[in-house]
């Protein structure tokens, strides 16, 4: 039989469900199918793009429509699969009691565990294999954060959830906690229902960011959020942000902290993404004295590596300069005062004034 004839004979419609149910047995919450038209949501990426508002993050405007034209980044690609995967740590410090407690570092909840790239790819790559076993050879390719995809438009056209004001994508039963991945494949799939959108007049999450980045509903200046300037900013934060960041020292979850749909958030049943080094509410103190040896060692396989050692101690730096004033913490500044990194130096030298040394 010929693969067009193969083709031809295949239900697409119970492989859809096939579909969504093989990737709930692989671990994912969840599953939907879109077609690839992302017209409106292109649009709202060049607005963006054009103010300027993705910062250093030049990889965003670098590969032009590829990333809302999935055939034009996956030539043949009919229909995107995407999943979600819920990474809520279950036993995590409790993320409010970690930001009041100023001698603390609070990471993102995301990144307390393992790093999600390579599990979820893992874990779509056994879906198209499976996918495989039922229609042959076929035209397929997972992604991850790992290519110009726009993933959150793509999950709200696959009915994953709609996307928020503060741009996060939320689903009625699971709020916000989760990873997207996507497997662009040429299949015929029978396409989903697009998500609406159920936010209301609920402006909460642009009302408690701490460095007002959300500039209105959907706008988001990512030179303003402390996710960017704690992860992607390779150079000095800006001053008058530094107060505003408080002892956020890699990433900030403000915004879903404060969304009421985050009720329904579903702990992880991942072991990969319980917490590491005990990370969810470490002593910033304890956390400045890491070697680099130390760093890359207890960093392994973890998001937070993305930082590098030079930002984390950056990061660290202003958490410290921002906590309670103590001869501890002012010892610890004092100790890397004469780091052989500029960046680092600059930092400390803000962080041992604000202590008052």
């Amino acid at each position: 039989m010929s693969l067009a004839a193969a083709r031809t004979a295949v239900d697409y419609a119970a492989l859809a469900r096939d579909i969504k149910r093989w990737a709930r047995e692989l671990g994912f919450a969840d599953a939907g199918i879109s077609g690839t038209d992302l017209g409106q949501h292109e649009q709202h990426l060049q607005h963006w793009l054009d103010d300027g508002h993705h910062g250093e993050m030049a990889y965003m405007a670098r590969h032009g429509t590829r990333r809302s034209r999935p055939a034009e980044l996956e030539p043949g690609t009919q229909r995107v699969i995407s999943v979600r995967m819920d990474y809520l740590p279950p036993g995590s410090g409790n993320a409010w009691s970690v930001l009041r407690d100023g001698e603390a570092g609070y990471v993102s909840r995301y990144a307390l565990g393992r790093d999600y790239h390579k599990l979820l790819r893992s874990r779509l790559q056994k879906l198209a294999e499976r996918i495989h076993t039922v229609v042959g050879d076929f035209g397929y390719r997972a992604y991850v954060d790992s290519a110009p995809v726009l993933e959150k438009a793509l999950a709200r056209q696959a009915g994953l959830g709609w996307i928020g004001k503060h741009t996060v994508l939320i689903n009625r039963q699971a709020g916000s906690y989760f990873f997207l991945g996507e497997l662009y494949t040429d299949l015929p799939l029978p396409v989903d229902a697009p998500a609406s959108a159920h936010c209301g007049s609920c402006s909460r999450c642009i009302e408690i960011c701490p460095t007002r980045a959300i500039l209105g509903p959907y706008r988001l200046d990512a030179r303003r959020c402390i996710s960017y300037l704690t992860i992607e900013l390779r150079g000095s934060i800006p001053e008058d942000l530094r107060a505003p960041i408080g002892n956020r020292i890699f990433g900030c979850d403000d915004c879903q902290l404060v969304c009421p749909w985050n009720k329904f958030a579903q702990e992880t049943v991942e072991p990969d993404f319980a917490p590491r080094h005990r990370l969810d509410g470490a002593r910033l103190v304890e956390l400045f004295g890491w070697s680099e040896a130390e760093f890359l060692q207890r960093t392994e396989g973890m998001a937070i590596r993305r930082t590098g050692y030079e930002g984390w101690l950056r990061n660290i730096a202003v958490a410290l300069g921002n906590a309670p004033r103590s001869a501890a913490a002012r010892e610890a500044l004092n100790a890397r005062a004469d780091h052989p990194s500029a960046i680092v130096r600059e930092h400390v030298a803000w962080a041992l004034a604000r202590q008052g040394g």
